[in-house]
């Protein structure tokens, strides 16, 4: 299983938001390839990169701070926010990221997100779907939506989409260990697909319990890790195996 720690980026710096709440900011790095240093040097291969400004606004913001993370060798690195139009996603993709990641859109437009899968193929194109309780949170987790996370889920998936973060909004930034229900019934509705589990993880022993619900749930691909890095309560080199 995957570890994807999280660099979370906004007005160009490393932050936390407590369940996505922009005004419950926590600035951890002025400058995030500070982090992505670490984390690599800890044994992460891969980083999950959000920009939050993109999240909120529509738009990336954060493209010149990506740049800079890009430029840590031997990390592959996927990014959210603000991925909803084609000419962004072949931007980011064209800077050396590994995966993009569609949110807010996919809901509104799942057969856009079809669209992208053609063009850029299903190995780099990535959904974000982020739940709460099991509906679709969007716009940076300021709306929720009158679709099931699983309905969207399935549908995409029927359509080619192989690879999901799932989010529960509900533990995300919370430290109370991650919703294992919620995560199981996404990977059990859509096993052809890769399922990144991301919110709640706390301590090493919440890792665990994801690595085994993969052996339950062999698409459970990832596990994204975030707070928990920043306010050290995991040790990245010791659940990295």
């Amino acid at each position: 299983m995957t570890i994807y720690p999280a660099i979370d980026l906004r007005g160009g710096r490393c932050v936390r938001l407590f369940q996505g709440k922009a005004d419950q900011e926590t600035v951890y790095f002025e400058n995030p390839v500070e982090p992505a240093k670490l984390w690599h040097t800890a044994g992460a291969s891969h980083l999950h990169v959000v920009d939050l400004d993109g999240a909120f606004s529509g738009s990336s913001q954060n493209l010149e701070a990506v740049k800079k993370i890009l430029e840590v060798e031997g990390l592959s690195v996927q990014l959210g926010g603000g991925m909803r139009n084609e000419k962004i996603i072949e931007s980011a993709l064209e800077m050396g990221l590994s995966r993009v990641i569609i949110g807010t859109r996919a809901c509104a437009e799942p057969e856009w997100v079809i669209s992208m899968i053609k063009q850029f193929g299903a190995d780099r194109i990535v959904v974000g779907i982020d739940a709460k309780d099991g509906q679709v949170a969007t716009q940076g987790w300021v709306e929720t939506s009158t679709t099931r996370a699983i309905d969207l889920a399935k549908s995409l998936v029927s359509a080619g989409l192989r690879w999901i973060v799932h989010t529960d909004v509900s533990t995300d930034g919370a430290m109370q260990g991650p919703n294992l229900d919620a995560q199981r019934e996404i990977a059990l509705a859509v096993p052809s697909c890769n399922i990144i589990a991301s919110g709640g993880v706390s301590c090493a022993d919440d890792v665990t319990q994801l690595r085994e619900l993969s052996i339950e749930c062999p698409n459970i691909e990832g596990v994204i890790i975030g707070k928990a890095l920043y306010e050290k309560t995991i040790n990245l080199a010791s659940v990295i195996i």
